[in-house]
């Protein structure tokens, strides 16, 4: 999961409170960085519970080691309906906005795509160090590999690019929906399976959940007794062709988010540009329905226990329409919102975060690196739900603590400043 960083900012620009004659350029930075500030601490609530155990715990309660508590399966309910998903998605088409927002002061300046090129390029590259160094979740990479895509959009018409984003996103949604769906179909109709599927292969549907929990036994033995070295080599050798598909399945969901969220600024949606009335009225119809549906989902399973192949269809396949709606609508509230949120302490040191959420991105995970694998806290495996939600905030108040005054102090974050070096290729001042 990545940022948007806005690198050409302008430096007086820091966290100061957003007043009522601000100019409307200032507005649309302060309300992306209030909105991206929230997704960044929404990530991590997303991500907590596959920093702390196998992916397939994420997705599936029953992979708990142990056994899922009453707690893990309200736990899992609760992130599925508000967090897992949405967060990925806002903080996407944030990123969308970012590209256009850089885009657009390049050209202004006289340059082009060229330096946006370069600077995905590198974002490209601290995605694989991510990735390989530091936690198998990344989402740097994709967003840098489609976002070179999106590149040879640039200079579409806004309604092209949305139209365009709109067609791609509902391609992918039938995409999941099909490849998920078809498979819970064959796993509970024997008879299509018998019809469909050879011998070996219906061998291997009916000894998907033993395998899989035998292969979350062995995942977590093998952080819990693997030193870091060990833990690199495994991720090169082993993991690399995950990681492939991985960035791959950003063609269902990335690349159109990314497209909406150009679009969406080009509209005026982040500047406050829009109606207000509306954006409020099409806000809480999207949050709504988004939650309200996604709620439904995850009741279907949480009610029928969970079963493997439904929960998986629930989780990975059938997610996409209401995420769509949920992040469009609590986008638009958070539009409506910012300009008074940002002038208390808390919008504040929001706004902060959102400035420095690359950092405050890769900055988790390098704490919980130091918390879970062996050489840390040797955790790994050991938590249940509710108490990584205990951590979750206590990073959170990390997050929300150490922004603003970095910022008070120096010009970017730490890693907003190398990226932007890297980008210009040459030195900026960094302090104050």
């Amino acid at each position: 999961m990545a940022t948007a960083a806005t690198p050409d900012m302008p430096d007086d620009m820091a966290i100061a409170p957003v007043e009522p004659s601000v100019t409307s350029g200032a507005e649309r930075l302060v309300s992306l960085d209030f909105i991206r500030g929230i997704a960044v601490l929404g990530i991590l609530f997303a991500n907590i519970t596959a920093f702390a155990h196998p992916f397939m715990v994420y997705v599936w309660p029953g992979a708990m080691p142990g056994g899922p508590t009453e707690g893990d399966k309200l736990a899992w309910l609760i992130q599925y309906v508000v967090i897992d998903h949405k967060m990925r998605g806002l903080f996407t088409i944030l990123f969308g906005a970012g590209m256009m927002l850089f885009v657009e002061k390049a050209w202004a300046r006289g340059s082009g795509r060229w330096l946006q090129f370069r600077r995905l390029l590198w974002l490209l590259l601290f995605g694989m160090v991510h990735y390989y160094l530091i936690w198998f979740g990344d989402i740097l990479q994709s967003y840098a590999v489609w976002g070179i895509v999106a590149l040879a959009f640039m200079k579409w018409r806004a309604k092209s690019q949305f139209l365009l984003g709109l067609a791609l996103y509902g391609l992918g949604t039938l995409a999941m929906a099909g490849m998920f769906g078809s498979q819970y179909y064959l796993a509970t109709h024997p008879a299509a399976a018998e019809q469909r599927l050879s011998e070996k292969q219906q061998e291997s549907l009916a000894k998907a959940v033993p395998d899989i929990i035998e292969e979350v036994d062995e995942d977590i033995e093998r952080v819990r007794s693997s030193s870091y070295p060990e833990t690199v080599r495994h991720q090169v050798l082993e993991e690399t062709d995950e990681n492939l598909v991985g960035i791959a399945f950003g063609l269902t969901e990335t690349i159109a988010l990314i497209l909406l969220g150009m679009a969406l600024y080009r509209f005026g949606f982040f500047s406050g540009s829009l109606d207000p009335a509306k954006m409020r009225l099409w806000g809480w119809v999207g949050l709504g329905s988004g939650t309200v549906s996604s709620l439904a989902l995850g009741l279907w399973a949480y009610a029928a226990g969970f079963p493997f192949f439904l929960t998986f269809f629930v989780f990975e396949g059938l997610f996409m329409l209401p995420r769509l709606a949920f992040v469009l609508g609590l986008a638009a509230l958070l539009v409506e919102w910012a300009p008074r949120a940002t002038r208390g302490w808390l919008g504040q040191r929001f706004v902060a975060a959102g400035r420095m959420a690359f950092s405050n991105y890769l900055g988790t995970s390098l704490i919980m690196l130091a918390v879970f694998p062996a050489w840390g806290l040797d955790l790994y495996g050991t938590m249940h739900r509710f108490a990584l939600f205990v951590m979750v905030l206590g990073v959170w108040a990390l997050m929300l603590l150490w922004s603003k005054p970095w910022l008070e102090r120096y010009r970017y974050g730490p890693l907003e400043w190398l990226w932007r070096c890297l980008t210009y290729w040459r030195l900026f001042p960094l302090k104050r």
